[in-house]
């Protein structure tokens, strides 16, 4: 699947007592890019018609960052299976290249009307895998 990232700074505001960044701050940043791949990809009409929401997240804190890190955050689908998808988020401290954190999030899609899951369809699941041509009809 075609991987989306971005990079991002600590700043003072994402420390924790130990001046490590938040636990919740990761979350935040984990949901934050999820969103943004998601944006980056969806027209505006089925953005209308469609919602996620979190089902489960599976966090494996690998090392700490500090104040001035850089991160690099990449985020990609790993499965669809029904209304459910898992996406992966992995964080790496990008001057050493070092594996921070890596999540697993189970979304499910819901139809934005009735807020009941839906299935996710082809023509959803391939927003997110790399078109080497136009898409197929």
């Amino acid at each position: 699947m075609e991987a989306y990232s971005k990079s991002i700074t600590v700043q003072e505001d994402d420390l924790d007592d130990l001046d490590h960044v938040n636990n919740v701050r990761y979350v935040q940043w984990i949901q934050d890019i999820s969103k943004e791949h998601w944006l980056s990809v969806v027209t505006p009409e089925l953005r209308k018609n469609v919602v996620w929401v979190v089902r489960n997240h599976n966090i494996d804190y690998k090392g700490a960052a500090v104040l001035g890190d850089t991160l690099h955050i990449k985020t990609y689908i790993a499965e669809t299976r029904g209304a459910l998808s898992t996406r992966v988020v992995e964080m790496h401290h990008a001057d050493s290249g070092a594996l921070l954190v890596r999540s697993k999030t189970s979304w499910c899609l819901l139809h934005a009307g009735t807020l009941r899951p839906m299935r996710i369809t082809e023509s959803i699941s391939r927003l997110f895998i790399h078109q080497t041509g136009p898409p197929e009809p």
